[in-house]
């Protein structure tokens, strides 16, 4: 059974000897061959040639073609800015002082378009016979707080019939995006929207549930399979998420695989997750993947309905050891399970100090992310704690720890946080994984001033 044959097996929903294995090397792809970030993202050829050095090195069964939130948001009129060693973000928002709802579609030439669907098509003849090709795009819930920034997150609350209206935009994008990559040639469409696990049932019920289903109804006509991907701590909203009919969730290390598991598997979703991008696979050794990998599979009853995979895209300096570590866990568990049997992961201890939060001379609001320069969810969290800056001024003092190094991990272990992103007013837990209204935010500094 090649790859393909395997995932096309677990969509639907057929017993299989082992998980499927999907490596999201996104910008990883071009450090294999000597490229950074920004190169691999703009150049075809180079693309291509990454792509190929992942199906040789770590022998996928799923490939993805591109790892970019950002494209849409970039053809649509938002500024990004190109990093070496992540992918782009999002700097400007053309709607954010003003609620037009915009015209423009994307078409098959505009921005990025032909680079992605001239790497789709060559890499279907490549490696499409033996192994599945996945289509990522932004998804639209996502995309609208790229276009409106910060204050879409005031909207839900203020203007919700600007919000639907907006969605209904972002949706016949997502749409259209959909449509470029099956007709590419792509075997599974996925739209992909971190920010959508920030928000709260009743905001997901009112603003993305019908966007959803009408995207997963569009794909599943055509004969292809979807998967719905949120990173960031979706577990409030795993079944809501189902019920918009996907063939298959992705999540990432915030939310617990057996615990979403017994939600899929009642609505029959195949669910792919969730290896820890920083903790193992950057900063792990090649038995801490081994191990983590173990244990994600016999966490769960079986290898019916699951995907094994980097919790996002894996970062960019993954060692490349570590991924073929994982690899070789999937595809032999039964040897691997041997390797680590009484193996116990690493943990990082290293010494840090914590503030004197009672001897604070002004507020301080501290932000724990991933990373605010590739993370979505964490750019609009830490946008909000800028936003407060902003208002107060010197009045406050805001800092970031970025979930990237050894000592902002052991500083968010001591702190206690348990949720990324999240926002730490004087020490004090405000927001877990739920991206504030900047109103609201103000208020709670006001308090404490």
């Amino acid at each position: 059974m090649t790859g393909k044959e395997l995932i096309y097996a677990i969509l639907r929903h057929e017993p299989v000897e082992r998980p499927g294995w999907i490596p999201f090397a996104g910008v990883h792809a071009g450090r294999l061959k000597g490229y950074d970030a920004e190169e691999v993202y703009q150049d075809a050829d180079k693309l291509v040639e990454s792509l190929m050095e992942v199906h040789k090195l770590y022998s996928p069964d799923g490939l993805v073609l591109l790892f970019d939130l950002q494209l849409e948001a970039e053809i649509l009129g938002c500024d990004i800015k190109w990093e070496k060693n992540a992918p782009p973000s999002v700097r400007s928002h053309p709607l954010s002082s003003s609620q037009e709802i915009p015209v423009k579609k994307i078409g098959k030439a505009d921005g990025r378009m032909p680079l992605v669907l001239d790497v789709t098509r060559r890499m279907k003849e490549a490696v499409g016979s033996q192994t599945a090709l996945y289509g990522l795009f932004c998804g639209p819930f996502t995309l609208a707080s790229h276009l409106r920034g910060t204050k879409f997150f005031r909207d839900l609350k203020q203007q919700p019939e600007y919000v639907e209206k907006l969605m209904a935009y972002t949706t016949e994008i997502s749409l259209q995006m959909a449509q470029h990559y099956l007709d590419a040639g792509v075997d599974v469409v996925v739209p992909v929207d971190p920010v959508v696990s920030q928000i709260s049932q009743i905001y997901f019920a009112q603003y993305v549930s019908g966007p959803y289903t009408a995207i997963f109804n569009a794909i599943r006509e055509q004969g292809a399979f979807s998967s719905f991907f949120v990173c960031g701590n979706a577990t409030h909203i795993i079944d809501l998420m189902c019920q918009t009919g996907p063939d298959s969730l992705s999540i990432d290390e915030n939310v617990d695989l057996a615990r979403a598991k017994e939600v899929t598997d009642r609505h029959n979703v195949v669910i792919g997750g969730n290896i820890p991008l920083t903790t193992i696979m950057l900063l792990g050794s090649q038995l801490d993947n081994i191990k983590m990998t173990i244990d994600l599979i016999d966490s769960v009853d079986g290898t019916k309905n699951l995907i094994i995979a980097p919790g996002c895209d894996m970062p960019f300096a993954t060692p490349i050891e570590n991924a073929i570590a994982v690899s070789h866990a999937v595809l032999h568990t039964d040897k691997a399970r041997e390797m680590v049997a009484n193996y116990e992961l690493s943990d990082i201890d290293v010494d840090v100090e914590l503030p004197d939060y009672t001897q604070l001379k002004k507020p301080l609001l501290e932000a724990f992310t991933l990373d605010s320069t590739a993370c979505a969810a964490c750019t609009y969290m830490w946008g909000v704690a800028q936003e407060a800056k902003k208002h107060f001024g010197d009045a406050i003092d805001v800092v970031e720890y970025r979930y990237n190094t050894v000592e902002n991990i052991a500083r968010i272990k001591k702190t206690g946080v348990a949720q990324l992103p999240s926002l730490y007013l004087n020490g004090q837990l405000k927001y877990s994984s739920i991206i504030p209204h900047l109103d609201d935010l103000i208020r709670e500094i006001e308090e404490v001033l």
